[in-house]
């Protein structure tokens, strides 16, 4: 049995082992309507599964000139598939550079003057070159003698192959039907087998190539066709479709947003006392005491006490506080919540007499403009203005206040589907997020919603908003009553109590009691498997010869050659096969150059990496 298996993988590995073989003997006759044979070869059939195929879909020939251009490229093509060439034309300048996309083409034999050409199809869905900027074209490089001697005649086989890969490219975007199934190079020309394999219809314009433009669609497609096939909704339905009984649990994802513009009176107010409150917008001055002249009386020294209340709601919108100026004749001094913050005209700290004469015959005046901002905390404040006055007087404290009114706003996310998303039986099976649907029947869609932008607030404080998402509306299915699973407590029995010489087992009676057993057990013998694949690396001088839109890039180097590395799976007698004119580097063996590999991707990466200058040395 050993050897069946061996030999029918040799035989299967001849014919699909690598990517020419699998090509050789299916792709190429399959899609062209040729013979394929099987594994054994002991039957063949020719399969069609294309409406048209053509053994010369498109055909390039080139001729290179003096100057190393490709002075003339001639273009073969079979239109309609039918087996026979009815297109052909020559390109109206010479090719002095060739691109993944497009040519370049400069003055004979130099890089002077350089025009560039992205390959288009037009309405007839004929080739033609169409001028672009140079960015616009990709993997470009230089191929007549300003970069080098005989480069199109000694990469042949490349120039061919990244010439008509461009041709090739913008022909089947044009019209995804078209595929290629082989490029076969012949000298100076290379030629295309190429079928129509999607549809046979005429139009291009059709449902299974537009997915192609916009991939998203075949989930929504997929779901519409299945809620109409009645054969998928009877297995969906049937109980291995199932598998469990399902609840379905709908709930949402909320950003509840709140657009609030207090007035000025709701972050800051008086309360009682005081004798005014001036407002002009967002500012207030609270006025406390009696500043008319001589409207104070006294003896020979009488203490009269002011006491203002200010009710504080909002104290972050309290943009600033402070005690503005104050005035007494004779004397004065301030305190807030019982707290001394200010006296006049000298230092009057206590709650008796001032420390001087109490007759002052003149009235002082005081701005000290004092922060009150740390005393407003939320709630009630008292303000205490206390006079001594001596036969007549008067007494005066002012507080202003500036407050933020403006709008702002206060937003919440409210999650209703935390409880229901982190219980393991339940799954999504729906999400529409602000009207896009995002799931449906438990599959991605692949859409998103935009960045959703609205105003709130009325017309008396409106307020933008720029989010993410508003509304996520969401229906999970869960399980609810699992169907009967199999016993696999006997497996698990031989896999824990067994060892690589002895099967022990466990059987259940007909009375419900379990039987245990052992048993000598060996496995055969596998043989021996080699530790890897021998390969080899091999490397092949190349001119520098890519082109970018400062020019070629050989000629900013001052050695304008580098090499081309190959890797090539080593032969039965561990030989290696190198290419012509390759060098090996490394012989046959297990060879790791994963180091290598980081290197160069990091190398790529950082090159294109943003580079910031500082002034100094880093």
């Amino acid at each position: 049995m050993e050897e069946r298996a061996r030999a029918a993988a040799e035989a299967s590995r001849a014919k699909s082992g690598d990517s020419d073989a699998l090509q050789q003997n299916y792709v190429t006759p399959g899609l062209a309507g040729q013979q394929i044979s099987t594994v054994d070869n002991s039957r063949t059939f020719a399969p069609n599964i294309a409406c048209q195929k053509t053994a010369s879909m498109l055909e390039v020939l080139v001729q290179p000139a003096g100057t190393g251009d490709l002075g003339k490229v001639t273009i073969a093509r079979d239109t309609d598939l039918d087996g026979t060439v009815d297109s052909t034309a020559n390109l109206p300048v010479p090719v002095s550079g060739i691109c993944a996309n497009g040519i370049v083409s400069c003055q004979p034999g130099t890089w002077n003057g350089c025009s560039f050409f992205r390959w288009d199809v037009d309405g007839g869905r004929a080739l033609k070159l169409t001028s672009v900027d140079m960015p616009k074209l990709a993997g470009c490089y230089c191929l007549n003698n300003s970069c080098g001697t005989n480069l199109a005649w000694g990469n042949m086989a490349s120039v061919l192959r990244d010439l008509g890969g461009g041709m090739i490219g913008a022909l089947t975007t044009a019209d995804p039907r078209y595929g290629v199934a082989e490029a076969v190079i012949d000298g100076p020309s290379i030629r295309y087998v190429g079928a129509r394999s999607t549809a046979c219809s005429a139009n291009p314009d059709l449902p299974q190539t537009a997915y192609r433009a916009n991939p998203a669609t075949i989930a929504s497609d997929a779901y519409a066709a299945s809620t109409g096939n009645t054969v998928f909704q009877a297995l969906k339905g049937s109980a291995i479709g199932s598998g469990t009984a399902l609840a379905f649990s709908h709930c949402s994802i909320e950003r509840r947003v709140t657009v609030l513009k207090p007035g000025a009176e709701d972050i800051i107010s008086r309360t009682s006392g005081g004798y005014s409150t001036i407002q002009n917008g967002s500012s207030f001055d609270f006025l406390m005491g009696s500043p008319a002249d001589n409207s104070l009386a006294g003896g020979s020294c009488t203490l009269i006490d002011f006491r203002m209340t200010l009710h504080v709601n909002d104290p972050d919108r309290i943009v600033g506080a402070r005690l503005a100026q104050f005035f007494a004749d004779d004397w004065a001094q301030v305190r807030i919540d019982g707290q001394f913050i200010g006296s006049g005209p000298s230092a009057w700290t206590s709650l008796g007499l001032p420390p001087g004469k109490c007759e002052l015959k003149k009235t002082f005046y005081a701005y000290p403009n004092l922060d009150l901002r740390p005393y407003l905390t939320a709630g009630d404040h008292e303000i205490w203005l206390r006079v001594a006055v001596a036969e007549g007087g008067e007494g005066f404290a002012q507080v202003h206040v500036d407050v933020d009114n403006s709008c702002k706003t206060l937003e919440q996310v409210v999650d209703g589907c935390g409880a229901i998303a982190s219980d393991p039986q339940c799954k999504l099976d729906s999400e529409l997020v602000d009207g896009v649907q995002t799931w449906i029947n438990g599959v991605v869609t692949g859409l998103r919603p935009l960045p959703q932008t609205r105003i709130l607030g009325g017309p008396s404080c409106p307020t933008q908003l720029t989010r993410d998402f508003f509304l996520k509306d969401r229906t999970y299915r869960c399980a609810v009553d699992d169907i009967a699973k199999p016993d696999t407590s006997r497996g698990a029995y031989i896999i824990d109590h067994s060892t690589a010489t002895m099967l022990a087992d466990r059987t259940r009676q007909s009375d419900g009691s379990y039987a245990t057993s052992t048993r000598a057990f060996s496995l055969p013998d596998r043989g021996s498997v080699a530790a890897c694949e021998p390969v080899c690396k091999t490397r092949a001088a190349k001119a520098n010869s890519e082109a970018a839109p400062d020019g070629v890039v050989g000629a900013k180097q001052n050695v304008p050659t580098g090499y081309d590395t190959f890797f090539h799976a080593c032969t039965a007698d561990n030989q290696c096969p190198a290419g012509p004119g390759e060098e090996v580097v490394s012989a046959c063996g297990c060879l790791d150059d994963f180091p290598e590999a980081v290197v160069m991707m990091q190398t790529v990466r950082l090159a294109g990496a943003d580079m910031v200058c500082t002034g100094s040395v880093q």
